[in-house]
């Protein structure tokens, strides 16, 4: 198994970027010349209404029969130790259906370690108990099977593609009903100024449209929809 450290920790979100959504941070994405940055697959959250944001710690599994039969999990119990708080867990398994690749007690101990979630393109399973937990979880679908002898982690903390973008450790990632978007961490000051600038005009744009004001009025003055 490869892996790089990246170094990098999780994310402190500022007063008031509860109000950011996967849309916001899209639209600000547009406005930065960046229009590729939305999974091109919808990921399913487990609970809905659930929302996750924070640093990317990225995880790709491959096919592999061999299983060590002293330390089956060796490779993912090391990856899910060196997660840190604020990190958002990315799961890449290449769309995988020959497993579920994350459940209750992976869970538990990112929850331990302050994670905000997981995104993967795999399975989950445990999925009842996932949601009991609180955690943040989207996935392609769901499935029972152990991956232990199915796949396995070849590479830890560097870059995935997960449905189409490619998610570095470290980007900021953001996952809720509406699909999951990636912030590269090389754009992040920008987009980010232009999402919490965008938010705060929507809160304003809501307000004037439920007092009456047209829409029309209301896009003359803000050019926000």
């Amino acid at each position: 198994m490869s892996s790089v450290d990246n170094g990098e920790r999780g994310f402190v979100p500022e007063p008031g970027d509860e109000r950011l959504t996967s849309a916001i941070l899209s639209d600000s994405l547009d406005a930065a010349g960046l229009r590729e940055q939305v999974l091109q697959r919808r990921l399913e959250p487990l609970v809905a209404g659930s929302r996750a944001f924070g640093r990317a710690v990225t995880a790709q599994f491959a096919p592999s029969l061999d299983a060590d039969l002293d330390d089956p999990y060796r490779d993912a119990i090391d990856f899910i130790d060196s997660i840190g708080a604020g990190q958002i867990v990315v799961i890449a398994t290449d769309e995988s259906n020959e497993s579920a690749f994350w459940g209750e007690l992976f869970s538990a101990a990112a929850i331990g370690a302050g994670a905000v979630g997981v995104v993967t393109d795999g399975n989950l399973r445990d999925t009842d108990k996932i949601a009991g937990l609180g955690f943040a979880a989207f996935s392609r679908s769901r499935r029972p099977i152990d991956y232990r002898g199915r796949m396995r982690v070849v590479a830890t903390n560097s870059a995935v593609t997960v449905a189409g973008v490619v998610i570095r450790p470290g980007d900021l990632v953001m996952a809720d009903d509406d699909g999951v978007v990636v912030v590269p961490r090389s754009s992040e000051t920008r987009v980010l100024a232009l999402a919490r600038e965008r938010a705060s005009r929507e809160s304003t744009v809501l307000q004037e449209l439920l007092a009456g004001d047209s829409l029309r009025e209301v896009w003359n003055r803000h050019r926000v929809l």
